[in-house]
């Protein structure tokens, strides 16, 4: 069925986001055009609402172009800047301004949907934000709460991961691809100078991350209890089973090490719902820096 801009606004985004599952688009990015076009239907209803003076009777009836004009898309942006959009907390508060990535995302997601209905105006997404990072007194902060705040529809074992590798990079200044093999014999927690040795070189760990490490270290236990032989070492490992690709039964977690991409994704996942706006591990990397820089010649502050 041809894409109309005088069909519903529900229904177009419906039949756009299917459209894009067709053709092939990630789901990742089909959950991201879906929940940002969704927002900014309830927006567009909300201020007809305001408008009306009543209860908004009839605005479930906003058609795809109703909704896809420049001046609903300029005063749903500058709310969605403001943070007024939001419709859940984070660790930055309930109306903390959006970060400049997501608005940037919001931009392309609308002028991909109007692509799709043939409508001419397009919005102009600024640049990508180069490097957004937290600063150290932020890193900690997201840290402790990865270790005790269990996102929604999180896994209890995912979370405690994602907050101990999360951790790790605040402690060491590592990227995650640097990070994804470690073995869990490179980690010292025990003794006066706690440390993890990586790549030749020697990293003190702070009494935040030996907690958050042990505790990862004691759940990663549970689950490699579960083989048949002996720990193949991994620090970090899937918390649930792999798929299966050929019918046979899915690997258990454990045989083998967490991908690159599955730590990433998890990270931004559940650094997503705290902070409202994904953010790489290597924005964590300022705390190490700060530690580096407040340390004395001999490596002690």
């Amino acid at each position: 069925m041809a894409p109309s801009s005088t069909q519903s606004a529900d229904a177009a985004i419906s039949a756009f986001i299917q459209d894009l599952a067709d053709r092939g688009s990630a789901a990742s990015t089909r959950r991201i055009r879906r929940h940002f076009l969704n927002e900014a239907l309830r927006h567009a209803r909300q201020e007809e609402e305001e408008a009306a003076g009543d209860d908004g009777a009839g605005t479930a009836r906003l058609t795809a172009a109703g909704l896809m004009t420049p001046d609903r898309a300029a005063a749903w942006l500058a709310d969605a800047a403001a943070g007024r959009t939001r419709t859940r907390n984070t660790a930055r508060g309930p109306e903390a301004e959006a970060s400049p990535n997501s608005m940037r995302t919001r931009a392309v997601t609308w002028n991909a949907f109007a692509e799709y209905l043939g409508l001419p105006d397009r919005l102009d997404p600024d640049r990508p934000a180069e490097g957004s990072r937290l600063s150290a007194s932020d890193t900690e902060r997201l840290v402790h709460d990865l270790s005790v705040r269990r996102p929604v529809h999180a896994n209890a074992m995912t979370a405690l991961r994602t907050a101990a590798l999360a951790a790790l990079v605040a402690d060491t200044g590592l990227g995650v691809p640097g990070l994804a093999g470690v073995k869990t014999s490179a980690l010292h927690l025990s003794g006066d100078r706690p440390r993890a040795d990586l790549g030749g070189e020697s990293y003190p760990l702070d009494e935040a991350t030996v907690h958050i490490m042990s505790r990862w270290l004691s759940a990663r236990a549970v689950i490699i209890a579960g083989l048949e032989g002996s720990d193949p070492g991994y620090l970090w490992i899937p918390t649930k089973p792999g798929r299966s690709r050929d019918g046979s039964l899915p690997p258990k977690p454990g045989l083998m090490p967490a991908a690159v991409r599955t730590l990433h994704h998890a990270h931004r996942r559940l650094v997503s719902q705290l902070l409202g706006a994904p953010l790489r591990p290597g924005a964590l990397r300022d705390l190490y820096e700060e530690r580096e820089k407040s340390a004395g010649p001999n490596g002690s502050s």
